[in-house]
Order: C-alpha cells, then sequence, then structure tokens
C-alpha cells in the first residue's frame, strides 16, 4: 500500500504528468484517492463498497457479502445491482483556450481535463456504471456511447488520449472556439435513460448558452456536474508588465498594463464565478471551481458524492 506521501503524489497533476501512459495515470490516480479514502473521515467511502451498505440489526444474514467480510472484518450488505448501477457522460472541452497554460510546471487545462476524466472513467468502470464520452469544442469531435464492460475503458482511453495529443493551433484553421450550449443539447437529445452528466470545461462560451444545454439535461431528469476548469494564472492574474494578451480561440491581441488592469479583472473573473454557482444552485446543478494544479481527489470526491445521493 502507498505511504502517505505516496498517496498525495499519485494525486498531484505535476507528478502525474511525468507519466506517459494514461491507463498508467488513471489507475494510480484512483488508486491514491481510495488510499486517502480509508485514511480519512470518509473511511469505507470507496470504490470497494459504493454498492454495499454497512449490515443494521434486523438485515437478514443471509444478505451479508461473506467475501467482503473476509477481507475487512467488517458486515456489509450487497445491494442490488439494477438499484446501484448507473449511466454516466463525461463531457469534455477540446476547444483552443483550454490548451492554455500559464506555466512550465503546470499541465495544460486539456491534460489537466483528460488525466481526470481518465480516472473518473476507470473508477467509474471499477464500479460497473456505465460510461460514456462526449468531445466537444465548436462541434462534435467524437461521441462514445456509454457501456459498462471492462473493455470499453480501453476505447474511452483511447479517445481521450487522442484528444490530448491534438491541441489545435495557432493558425485560422485549427483554432477551435468554445460551443458548450449547441454540444449540450446535443447529447440531451440522444440520452434517454435517466444518469449522471459531467461537465468538464473553463466554459469560456456565455452564460446563457451554457445554461441553456444544462437546463436542457435538468428537464430530461439528468443529475448534472460541472466541473469548471481554469488555470490558476486565470484567477489570479498574477502579471505585472506591459503585455499583449492573445485570444487561443480568435487570434485577438490586447495589449496591456498588467498591474493597471488586474484588479477588475479579478473582480469580473469572481462575479463570473459567483453568477454560475448561483445558476447553476437555481436549477440543483452540483458546480465546482478547479484549478489546473488542484489535486485530482477533490474532484473524484465530488463525484462520488454525486453517486452516493442518487441511490
Amino acid at each position: 500500500m502507498p505511504t502517505q506521501m505516496d498517496q498525495r503524489a499519485l494525486l498531484d497533476p505535476y507528478f502525474v504528468s511525468k507519466l506517459r501512459r494514461l491507463d498508467l495515470i488513471a489507475r494510480l490516480v484512483v488508486e491514491g484517492f481510495i488510499t486517502g479514502l480509508h485514511k480519512s473521515p470518509y473511511h469505507g467511502f470507496s470504490v470497494e463498497f459504493a454498492e454495499h451498505r454497512p449490515y443494521m440489526p434486523g438485515d437478514e444474514i443471509r444478505a451479508v457479502d461473506w467475501k467482503v467480510y473476509g477481507r475487512t472484518d467488517r458486515y456489509f450488505i450487497k445491494e442490488f445491482e439494477e438499484e446501484t448501477n448507473l449511466r454516466g457522460y463525461l463531457l469534455l472541452d477540446t476547444s483552443s483556450s483550454m490548451a492554455y497554460r500559464s506555466s512550465e510546471r503546470l499541465l495544460s487545462k486539456l491534460r489537466y481535463a483528460v488525466h481526470l476524466a481518465a480516472a473518473l472513467s476507470y473508477l467509474m468502470i471499477q464500479q460497473q456504471d456505465a460510461v460514456g464520452l462526449l468531445l466537444f469544442d465548436e462541434q462534435i469531435r467524437r461521441f462514445v456511447p456509454a457501456r459498462s464492460v471492462p473493455a470499453h475503458l480501453r476505447v474511452l482511453l483511447g479517445e481521450l488520449a487522442r484528444a490530448a495529443a491534438d491541441p489545435g493551433g495557432d493558425s485560422a484553421e485549427t483554432r477551435r472556439r468554445t460551443e458548450i450550449g449547441r454540444s449540450l443539447h446535443y447529447l440531451a437529445d440522444r440520452i434517454t435513460r435517466r444518469g449522471l452528466v459531467v461537465l468538464i470545461s473553463d466554459l469560456m462560451d456565455r452564460p446563457e448558452n451554457v445554461m441553456a444545454g444544462l437546463k436542457h439535461f435538468r428537464h430530461r431528469q439528468h443529475e448534472v456536474v460541472v466541473l469548471h476548469l481554469l488555470d490558476p494564472a486565470e484567477v489570479a492574474f498574477p502579471f505585472q508588465d506591459e503585455l499583449v494578451f492573445v485570444d487561443m480561440e480568435t487570434g485577438d491581441r490586447l495589449s496591456a498594463v498588467s498591474w493597471e488592469l488586474a484588479p477588475e479583472y479579478r473582480r469580473r473573473v469572481e462575479r463570473w464565478q459567483r453568477s454560475l454557482q448561483r445558476m447553476c444552485g437555481e436549477h440543483a446543478i452540483d458546480y465546482l471551481p478547479v484549478r489546473s494544479d488542484t489535486p485530482y481527489d477533490v474532484s473524484l470526491l465530488r463525484y462520488l458524492e454525486k453517486r452516493r445521493r442518487l441511490h
């Protein structure tokens, strides 16, 4: 079992970025996450027991899962699979703005999102949940329908690896704009069975377009988690010099004295995030701001908490 230091390292984006194989990243991140759960107040709140509940007085003894008892010396009742299995969809923004990173010690938002989506895919397949994937920017890049068989993980990881290897370019022909609303409507029209939708994006689109797509899922009774992913510099705006800022999706350029711009910029970003959080809250959508230096367990725990609330 990993030491506490090893376990934290497995959840650190910079450490994980040194690994090349996405299947190894997914497995190690989830293993580090589960190890942390066993050592935390969430003890027992893990993949192994996601489909179990503790034995309570009055339960039939024949319902005890004796295999789990043999491993843990604790009594658990196996829940019915039809009550616990979930259909989940991971929606990953691959627009050009997601290629941004402010430091060599940071992952780009896209690579961070790919690693997180890979870990979520591994976690969901381990729980025998069906997982689907939508890669999008201004158009649908790839849609993989949800399946729960172990071999499906290779399909998902293959698509995610290709997305990480193709972040778009700097020319007008290869830049990719963000069209979140259209992509969300596309998927909402195609999935009929109630499930859990996880959106990973920097949300660089008009808030009304984002919310229209999210509300479409809620109208169809899906549960929704929004992981709003930004680079630390996009939140803190640490720049001090006179710089030229380039829009990665349009190529537009803006010369500005950074220290003069910083206070108003920070106010607007804070107002933008508060507004998104408020609108999501009004429609029972989980909203979680995430930075590309955030340990992966923050988002994994939010997913697992959401999944538990669905049963």
